[in-house]
């Protein structure tokens, strides 16, 4: 297995995920450090589409951007096929896409709420605005 990547650099990919599905209108992007709780990865990212056509889009749009900031290809997608829910494992970092109604039943910020969320829109080139 190789080695994991150093906490900022995790938070610079996620960060880019984060953006990467803002970007194509991802709704409630959140980041979550999770390796304080869940030994297995350190942060996921959680966002939402309103259709398995946004779904899809959103997750393509993540592993081309994260790939563009020098980062990994995903270890693996699981749910493309019906993209309800589409997890993207990058090892260090997780990217979940959701259709909106998938997110709030697995309510995942509530389940994970104890890691510490990261501010991603900070990191927004100035005279950006945010997607509406």
């Amino acid at each position: 297995m190789s080695a994991r990547a150093s906490l900022d650099t995790v938070r610079t990919w996620a960060t880019t995920a984060a953006r990467a599905a803002s970007e194509k209108q991802g709704r409630d992007t959140v980041v979550l450090a999770v390796g304080r709780v869940l030994a297995i990865t350190d942060a996921f990212v959680i966002t939402s589409g309103a259709n398995p056509r946004q779904v899809r889009t959103i997750a393509e749009a993540v592993e081309e951007q994260v790939k563009g900031v020098g980062g990994p290809a995903p270890v693996r997608i699981e749910g493309l096929d019906d993209a309800r829910w589409v997890l993207m494992d990058y090892g260090d970092f997780v990217v979940h896409v959701l259709l909106e109604d998938a997110r709030e039943f697995y309510a995942l910020e509530r389940l994970w709420g104890d890691g510490e969320v990261w501010d991603w829109d900070d990191l927004r080139p100035a005279g950006v605005a945010a997607a509406e």
